[in-house]
């Protein structure tokens, strides 16, 4: 357990972490997108973290014995993670899936790290850097090449439509998602503030879905879409929630939302493998300057980075 916490507070760690975490997310619009062929939004956001709050639930009381006991305001801390990040995020995200392009709702997403940092910089006094200005310029440059495949005239000519204030929405959230998390680790650990949130989220749900799904919408749903039901609820909200948070207390909101950026890649090399879509030139141009972007951005001077181990060691 000691060697587990030794590897835990190198930076190369934290950074595969997050890579892995947010790489996975890519994987949702695929997964989303079938499932919400026999499902509405709600009941797949519903369905998908019930499954992981029964998950989540067993493991932190396994492994978390001597957490601390929340009180008073920090219910209502976890309350307000389980509805930006949980349910209205998801509400947005899976309606997005079934009636946005998905050029367009990508390059939403994708602009997360914009807001994220001017959220930790105005709330958290997360200092925004040179390096961090410089690379998120470059990863988001590339997240909307590879969305865009170099056309950007496509979202121009698109204009403004009502689905625009719903990825909107999700953008917001996200951002006071990454935000608040980092509050709720000042005394949490990653795995307790994200099966928190996942009650609350699936509790804020339960309603809405319960209103909206028919048995016969689930004996006839497809073994396709029950199976990426369950991989959003292991893979991508289980292991990859936990890993995000883990990244955001070790190296802050703002740094940690870089990593945002290789969705749209992991997403891209998914479509290629798993629906034929071609790999065009472009997206390998988006993908090496996302990399870039996040290299630069993650990257902190030697003195800087000596000084932050041990303060990452005392978290």
């Amino acid at each position: 357990m000691k060697r587990v916490k030794e590897m835990m507070n190198k930076p190369w760690v934290i950074y595969v972490m997050l890579a892995l975490a947010t790489s996975s997310w890519g994987s949702a619009f695929i997964a989303g997108n079938y499932a919400t062929r026999d499902f509405e939004p709600i009941t797949v956001a519903f369905l998908r973290f019930f499954f992981a709050a029964v998950i989540l639930l067993p493991l932190m009381w396994t492994m978390e014995k001597n957490r601390p006991r929340p009180h008073g305001k920090e219910w209502l801390l976890f309350a307000a993670l389980g509805f930006t990040g949980i349910a209205l995020y998801n509400i947005c995200f899976f309606i997005a899936t079934k009636e946005a392009p998905i050029v367009k709702s990508s390059l939403f997403i994708a602009s997360n790290p914009v807001l994220i940092i001017l959220v930790s910089a105005l709330f958290l006094k997360e200092k925004i850097t040179g390096r961090n200005v410089i690379g998120l310029a470059l990863a988001l440059a590339g997240a909307a090449v590879i969305i865009t495949e170099g056309n950007f005239l496509s979202l121009v000519r698109a204009g403004f439509e009502p689905i625009d204030l719903v990825l909107l929405t999700a953008v917001v959230c996200w951002a006071l998602y990454s935000v608040l998390g980092k509050v709720a680790m000042q005394k949490f650990s990653p795995l307790v503030c994200t099966t928190y949130a996942v009650v609350f989220g699936t509790i804020m749900l339960m309603p809405l879905a319960l209103m909206e799904m028919t048995w016969d919408q689930a004996a006839n749903a497809t073994l396709l879409t029950w199976g990426s039901i369950l991989h959003m609820s292991i893979i991508v909200s289980v292991v990859s929630f936990i890993m995000y948070y883990q990244g955001i207390r070790a190296i802050g909101a703002g740094k940690a939302s870089l990593f945002i950026n290789l969705m749209p890649v992991s997403a891209v090399i998914l479509a290629v493998i798993l629906l034929g879509e071609p790999l065009l030139p472009v997206h390998i141009a988006g993908a090496l300057l996302v990399f870039a972007g996040v290299t630069i951005g993650t990257r902190a001077k030697k003195q800087k980075r000596k000084a932050s181990v041990p303060m990452a060691a005392a978290k």
